[in-house]
This record gives structure tokens, sequence and C-alpha cells, in this order.
């Protein structure tokens, strides 16, 4: 039931994004409506829906009295503006496009799969909305036994295909990033916690390079210098928020910066690349990914 709706919230949002800034009437979208679901579309339902879709997403189905036409202000500069919106859009679009299209394009759609834990998701997100303690037992990579943990949980974040559950650890009174996939069992407790209504998860992370916290580490600017045809995929797909095109040299190179503290994700993301970027500054950190490879190339003598 509560897919079904959500496949109809994402329909009108669509609908009106598409329709632009002249909006439909009520009457075009019934039409539209019985098109889709082959049922009449009351007044009441709409609204109902209109309510849902500003509760649930965010967005505002606004109605222009002069001509009784309903809109999206903004129109798919709405959905991009925010993340977590343009997210929950996308992801239940594309979920409910793949189920439709499972039978009929079979062999033909291909997703990647998320070990993440997601099942654990909803529990932690209803203790974020409750403000209770979350009693996990959790097992590191490099532990062989697990360990009960009492955590705040702050924030979930996303990154590289697992789901990350950032908190305060009662036990190491710390701020601690954990993975879902690594939860062997999750209970809401009955303890209380208070969140900073100004924490920003995306603020936290902002000078990070993966999962890892940047006060850990030293923030630093590091130039890298890549092809003209390396750079075009750093345009679409940048290494970091904070990427900036620097500068284009006579050979076609081009050199962009990263602001962000130095840590292992973020070397093993630089040796990806292989000879296809050149770490340029600092210093250090250009001896360091040298070093890597060297120790790499004897492993393959």
């Amino acid at each position: 039931m509560v897919s079904e709706l959500i496949d109809k919230y994402l329909w009108l949002i669509r609908l009106l994004v598409d329709a632009g800034h002249k909006g439909l009437t009520l009457s075009e979208i019934s039409s539209s409506w019985e098109q889709r679901y082959g049922s009449e579309y009351p007044r009441r339902t709409f609204n109902n829906h209109r309510e849902a879709i500003a509760e649930i997403f965010g967005i505002e189905i606004q109605c222009r009295r002069a001509d009784n036409c309903y809109f999206i202000a903004e129109g798919e500069d709405t959905l991009s503006s925010d993340k977590t919106r343009s997210w929950l859009v996308d992801t239940f679009t594309v979920n409910k496009l793949l189920e439709l299209g499972k039978q009929r394009l079979s062999g033909r759609v291909s997703v990647e799969n998320i070990p993440s834990g997601q099942y654990n998701l909803t529990p932690i997100m209803d203790a974020m909305l409750a403000e209770r303690v979350l009693g996990i037992e959790y097992r590191k990579y490099t532990a062989i036994n697990t360990e009960t943990l009492h955590v705040e949980p702050w924030a979930v974040k996303e990154h590289n295909r697992r789901w990350y559950l950032i908190g305060w650890c009662r036990e190491r009174q710390a701020l601690r990033v954990y993975g879902l996939d690594r939860i062997h069992s999750i209970v809401q407790s009955d303890e209380k916690f208070r969140m900073d209504s100004d924490f920003d998860v995306d603020e936290l992370f902002a000078e990070s390079f993966g999962m890892y916290l940047a006060d850990e580490q030293e923030v630093r600017t590091i130039t890298l210098r890549t092809s003209e045809l390396q750079a075009r995929f750093l345009r679409d797909l940048p290494l970091h928020p904070s990427q900036k095109e620097i500068s284009q040299d006579e050979d076609g190179s081009v050199l962009f910066a990263i602001r962000v503290a130095v840590n292992e994700a973020l070397l093993m993301e630089l040796m990806k690349y292989g000879d296809k970027l050149e770490v340029v500054s600092p210093k250090e950190l250009r001896t360091q990914v040298r070093k890597m490879f060297e120790s790499a190339v004897k492993k393959y003598k």
C-alpha cells in the first residue's frame, strides 16, 4: 500500500515538473491520472496527495488563481537544489521503474548490489527521530569478536555502496563511524539524548575523504595534474566537493585542486587512476604516492 502511494506521489511530482511554470489544471491532471491508473482522481484525493508530497519530499504544489493551474515552483531546480530530496525522488522512481520493467526488460537492466546492511536503516532512523540511544553489537574488519556499544545516532550517510552510522559512542566518549554491514544486532533503548539542532553531517565531512573524520588528520590543499581526456571525467564526477580547476597548460594537461584531510581512502583513490593522474603537491604526499606505486611494482616483478 505504501509503495503504491509513493508511486502516485512521484508520478504527480514528475507530471508537474514536466509541465513547467505553465502548470496544469485539475482537469488536465485528472485526465493524465485516468490514463495512468484507470480511475477517477477526486479533488479530495489530489489535495491529500499535495499535503503528503509537501510533508515527505518538502515539495510544494502551488495553485495560480489567475488560471487555476497547479505547478511546482522552479521545476527541476526544486529537485536538484536539495540533495536529500533528489535522492528520495530518484531512489523511489528508479526502484519503481525496475519493478515495473523486470519482466519486460529482463536481462537488459543491471544494477549494483549494495551489501550495506540497509536493513538496519529503519531502526536507526527511528532512533534518530526519537532521540534514543542505540545498543549495537559491532565487529570491525580487524577484530575477531563483536563488542557491545551504546551510541547516540546522530546521522546516517551513504558512501561508495555502503551505509554508515555516525554517532557519539558512550564507551569511547567520542564521535565514531560505523558501517551498517558490520552491525550484527541493534536495539533501541529507553535512554534519551539531546541532538544539536545545528548539526549537519555534510559539514562534518566537508574536509574529509571517504568516511574518515577530518579532525583525525591534517587538512591540506592538494594539486593534481591530469590529461585533458581525464579532466573531462573529473569535471563530470569530481574527486571531492572542494575540487576546483586551476589552469590548463599548453600541452592540454589540466591542474585541479582539492582541500581534504590525507587518509588511507584518499591514497587508494589517487592510486586508482594510475598514470592518468599525477600528484603535484604537497611534496610529502607526492613522495608517499610514489613509494606506494614502487612497492606495487615490486610485487609484480
